[in-house]
């Protein structure tokens, strides 16, 4: 193929007007990613040049119980917060599609949670799950006395450490609730009422045309879901640091732990690598389970 050259010099320019985008592209994504691959095959303190070791990082993990540990408390973490997440910001979001009075007030108070930094708010829930002076166990005690309990130590028992960091995610959906509500708008309203004039319940048009015509915005939170619960870090860092008896030691925080204060960043980076391939397979198997359910312009994708 010929290429003229007033086609080189367009090629030329926008090259060069892209030029910044794809420096910053190899030197800040590209080199580390590759980067961290190498490193994963070396023994590196960042202090002293690298040591290649082979694939001994990786066999190591597999002895690790620490390492089994972080990735038990992350997968558990993330069966307990996704479904949620999902559940209750759809839930949220299709009450705030009705044509209710002060929606707009509403949709800004429910949104709002979730431009909060996540250290401040961290900081906040830890006040608030306080086992002597916080506000949910000083609503609770009332409620358990009676029957002799006391309230939960959220952060202080293994038990509840978990459910106290989901509940804690579940005050933030506003941007899944965000996405929801857009994809509701779109559902035309004529299907709605050929539904009513079939006689079909608020149910039957819930499962039947709403939840098949929003199903790509369910698809993109789902996935984003998937890949905040696998790399959440600050939420449990503040609020329990690892947690009694490690019940809070996510797999963010042992390769944080590794890199920058055992200074094993060659183990860490292959630790990288490990949660790229989980985040991979949770990402694949969420895709195959959900294309058959997917529609795209009110067909099936």
């Amino acid at each position: 193929m010929i290429v003229s050259k007033e086609e080189l010099r367009r090629i030329r320019r926008g090259l060069l007007f892209t030029s910044p985008w794809i420096l910053g592209l190899a030197l800040f994504v590209a080199f580390p990613i590759g980067a961290s691959l190498y490193y994963s095959f070396t023994d590196f303190n960042v202090l002293l040049p690298a040591v290649p070791v082979g694939t001994a990082n990786y066999t190591d993990l597999l002895k690790d119980t620490l390492f089994c540990k972080s990735i038990y408390n992350t997968l558990v973490y993330t069966f307990l917060a996704l479904p949620l997440t999902l559940i209750v910001s759809l839930f949220i979001a299709v009450l705030l599609n009705e044509q209710i009075r002060f929606r707009g007030g509403f949709r800004t108070i429910y949104f709002i949670p979730s431009l909060v930094p996540l250290i401040p708010l961290g900081i906040l829930w830890q006040w608030i799950f306080n086992s002597q002076y916080g506000i949910i166990n000083y609503a609770l005690e009332p409620l358990s006395a009676p029957f002799g309990a006391s309230p939960p130590n959220w952060l202080g028992d293994p038990t509840w450490t978990k459910p106290a960091i989901v509940f804690t995610r579940l005050w933030g959906v506003g941007g899944a609730v965000l996405i929801f509500l857009a994809a509701l708008q779109e559902v035309p309203r004529q299907y709605y009422e050929s539904a009513e004039m079939d006689g079909a319940s608020l149910f039957k048009k819930f499962r039947h045309i709403t939840l098949p015509l929003i199903s790509p915005a369910i698809y993109f939170n789902l996935i984003i879901g998937i890949i905040a619960c696998v790399q959440i870090f600050a939420l449990p860092y503040v609020m329990t640091g690892r947690g009694p008896a490690d019940s809070t030691y996510f797999f963010t925080m042992y390769i944080y732990d590794n890199a920058f204060r055992y200074l094993k960043m060659g183990y860490a980076c292959s630790m990288a690598w490990i949660m790229f391939v989980v985040i991979f397979i949770l990402t694949l198997l969420a895709t195959k389970l959900s294309s058959r359910f997917m529609f795209y312009g009110g067909e099936r994708y």
